[in-house]
């Protein structure tokens, strides 16, 4: 996400690996090197965001420390943070660049750990078994489960999402259903996130806020935000694997009873009947979309 050059500089000079060049360009030439103009590079150190310069005589010179702020200031901006929300990252960690790079990347990482796919519109026909759908996917985009690319190609954001449709549909799971599968899903999983985002926030950054952002804590928050990653994934897994089975064994003890009660032929008889609805209601549908 960031440039290499950036998170390399910012390292070395971050642990002390390596002594930094003498400070050798004008403000002028760091202008040129960095793509910004020298009146926004005043404003910065006006703000306190770029450290002044090395002043030889009466010239300000600058090195390869201020061209790694100020790409570092570029990145930020682009994954929305303001100037002041800048400012106030790099006061509480000390200046330290990489300090904020770390946080910033770790704040900014993708929670998934499954790459991409990239299908041709032929490829996804074969794969689901027929002509795709332009309604369907639309709906499938909308619920961040692909993106259209143009020209025939897709990307599928969760290949392992894409499977278990499917799977579903091998078992005879409509496309419209196993979206209404999804989306419900997706509701669920936004609300499992709120609870452990707000444990992140009450335990972990609520309490270092208060306390002034120490500048040596911060290594310890992006653990924590770290660390929350995989148990959030582990703990939903074992907890839903639990539920799942409670689930299942309530549901397959109401339907033994029921069929213990009932006389004979009766849930047939009730199972043809609502086949009989559904069909009816889907004729119904179609007629209104006609």
């Amino acid at each position: 996400m960031y440039d290499p050059a950036v998170t390399d500089l910012t390292k070395e000079q971050a642990t002390g690996n390596g002594a930094a060049p003498e400070a050798s360009m004008t403000i002028d030439e760091l202008a040129h090197r960095t793509g910004m103009t020298v009146r926004n590079i005043r404003a910065h150190q006006s703000r306190g965001l770029v450290p002044p310069p090395e002043v030889r005589g009466r010239t300000g010179y600058y090195g390869d420390e201020h061209v790694a702020r100020i790409e570092l200031i570029k990145e930020l901006q682009a994954d929305g943070f303001n100037l002041e929300a800048i400012r106030r990252l790099l006061e509480s960690a000390g200046g330290s660049s990489a300090e904020v790079l770390d946080f910033s990347r770790t704040l900014r990482a993708p929670f998934e750990d499954e790459q991409p796919e990239i299908l041709s519109a032929d490829e996804m026909a074969e794969r689901w078994g027929g002509p795709l759908d332009p309604a369907l996917m639309a709906r499938s985009e909308k619920l961040g489960l692909l993106r259209d690319l143009g020209e025939g190609r897709f990307e599928i954001l969760s290949p392992r999402i894409q499977r278990a449709g499917v799977e579903l549909a091998a078992l005879g799971v409509s496309p419209d259903t196993a979206l209404d599968v999804a989306a419900k899903l997706r509701t669920h999983a936004r609300g499992v996130a709120r609870v452990f985002i707000e444990l992140f926030m009450d335990s972990v950054w609520k309490p270092f806020n208060q306390a002034g952002r120490p500048e040596e804590e911060w290594p310890k928050v992006r653990e924590a935000l770290e660390r929350l990653r995989p148990l959030a994934s582990e703990a939903l897994l074992a907890i839903f694997q639990q539920v799942m089975s409670e689930a299942v064994e309530e549901a397959a003890g109401r339907e033994l009873q029921r069929e213990l009660r009932e006389p004979r032929g009766t849930a047939s008889r009730r199972s043809r009947a609502s086949s009989a609805r559904t069909s009816r209601r889907s004729r119904s549908r179609r007629k209104r979309q006609a």
